[in-house]
């Protein structure tokens, strides 16, 4: 019966003659066998390469510079302090950072504080008063014509050339210090939130004035989550401007700080002390910064 239904294809009869004979088998597709003990999916192994790519050439960067110095200081009676005679005096400055012996001798971590405040306090106002700003620059065309000419005059002026007008004007350094910081980083804080919103796809906007949403409502729910990385980025950059103009404010008013306490180790010819500084103010700028960037990868809606 088999080989009459299949009498064209002599391979299929062939085939159902064994299966149909007794004792035949249904063959069964092949499970893969389970992994036992695995306990899941396997890690994948730690990037050693790629850890190795991101540590050891600063650290090969750092030995070349320290080297160099050596060779450079090698000679006896050079006025410039070895690394090994800068390491020393470091040490022997950080033992105690923030002994306070009068307002002319205090340590180096008060100076440094002291400059973050003021830094603080700057920059603070001028986020108060150019993140609204550059929203309404942005946002209104009125706002944009009359104040991007004043910005664009303003903006390139030193700023050193500020600290005039503050002690004119205020009649004591700190106040005068803090008004160069405000008036040196509200300008990117300006420009990035300005740009920010004028990036801002019409199609928002059309959908706000259809839902008929006032004016607050556009801002809180559609302009500032747009132009959030836009505002972040001003932000990085004025908090960098400000930490590089304390440093030169301070060092013309004087008083207490990381500015006036490189100045006044100059006056004593401490160069040791003043290389240590330009390490610290270099680091406490690097630190404020990678803050700043990882606030912004927070808030970042890249993928």
């Amino acid at each position: 019966m088999v080989s009459a239904v299949f009498h064209n294809d002599p391979a299929r009869a062939a085939q159902a003659q064994a299966a149909a004979s007794p004792g035949a088998k249904a063959s069964t597709p092949a499970r893969p066998s389970a992994s036992v003990g695995t306990g899941g999916p396997a890690r994948e192994p730690f990037d050693w390469r790629g850890l190795a790519l991101r540590v050891l050439p600063p650290i090969f960067g750092g030995a070349l510079l320290i080297g160099i110095w050596a060779l450079l200081t090698m000679k006896e009676g050079s006025a410039f302090p070895t690394p090994a005679a800068t390491w020393q005096a470091a040490a022997a400055l950080f033992s105690d950072p923030f002994h306070d012996n009068g307002p002319n001798d205090q340590g180096i971590g008060w100076n440094v504080l002291f400059s973050l405040e003021r830094v603080g306090m700057g920059f603070g106002l001028a986020a108060l008063v150019g993140i609204p700003a550059g929203f309404l620059i942005g946002r209104f065309a009125v706002f944009n014509h009359m104040v991007s000419p004043l910005i664009s005059l303003l903006r390139p002026v030193s700023p050193l050339a500020w600290l005039p007008i503050g002690l004119l004007v205020f009649k004591s350094a700190n106040p005068a210090a803090v008004w160069t910081i405000f008036i040196c980083s509200i300008w990117p804080m300006v420009i990035n939130t300005a740009v920010g919103v004028q990036r801002v796809p019409q199609d928002y906007l059309n959908v706000a004035r259809v839902l008929n949403l006032s004016e607050w409502k556009i801002i809180t729910r559609i302009l500032f989550p747009a132009v959030l990385p836009y505002m972040l980025t001003g932000v990085r950059l004025s908090v960098g401007t400000a930490w590089l103009v304390i440093v030169a404010a301070e060092m013309l008013t004087g008083g207490v700080g990381i500015g006036f306490w490189v100045w006044d180790e100059w006056n004593n010819l401490n160069v040791a002390h003043i290389l240590i500084a330009i390490f610290v103010i270099g680091i406490v700028g690097l630190l404020l910064e990678q803050l700043l960037m990882l606030v912004a990868r927070r808030f970042s809606f890249e993928d």
